[in-house]
């Protein structure tokens, strides 16, 4: 496997996890999505709208077309509905970004400002992206955590689940006991 079929699969995969998790909290009424929880982003909402900033921060960064955001917190999107369509219209926009990728382009350096370090950084494009995929993760686990809090199913979240991936009968296995 290529590092560039790891990304890809982690693009796949975010984008299915997405999709579950905003399937489950547009069950959610507006107060019980917005209440404070004391997460760190407060809310399930402004987790929800974390994600997001962040990816597009960072798919600025990859793509050399800078995201400004007022801070890490900053909610985009206050309508539930505009949130969904934006989320789906970024994990268009990673998936894509994804299947571009190359040995060179994630061995190439990447430069940016880093907030949080309060300087310039530099780093081979495969650690941030990696980076990027884990930082989804992290908070998706907040997420699922608050969901359940509030009595609602997140469902299965590993990434062994992902669709399409488990080899078939035809395929050559593998069997451990």
């Amino acid at each position: 496997m290529h590092k560039s079929d790891y990304f890809q699969r982690l693009a796949q995969y975010n984008t299915w996890m997405n999709e579950r998790i905003y399937a489950v909290c547009e069950t959610l009424p507006d107060e019980v999505r917005k209440a404070d929880r004391g997460a760190f982003f407060r809310s399930i909402h402004g987790t929800l709208n974390h994600i997001l900033l962040a990816d597009r921060l960072w798919l600025g960064r990859f793509c050399d077309r800078p995201f400004e955001s007022k801070s890490l917190a900053e909610e985009l999107y206050a309508d539930f509905t505009i949130l969904t369509q934006e989320r789906q219209k970024s994990d268009r926009e990673i998936q894509n970004w994804a299947n571009q990728l190359t040995e060179e382009k994630l061995a190439a350096p990447l430069t940016f400002f880093s907030r949080s370090q309060a300087r310039e950084c530099t780093y081979p494009l495969w650690h941030t992206a990696l980076h990027f995929f884990n930082h989804q993760t992290h908070h998706r686990g907040q997420l699922t955590t608050l969901l359940s809090q509030c009595g609602y199913d997140p469902g299965v979240t590993d990434l062994l689940w992902l669709p399409g991936t488990e080899l078939q009968d035809s395929e050559s296995k593998v069997t451990s006991n």
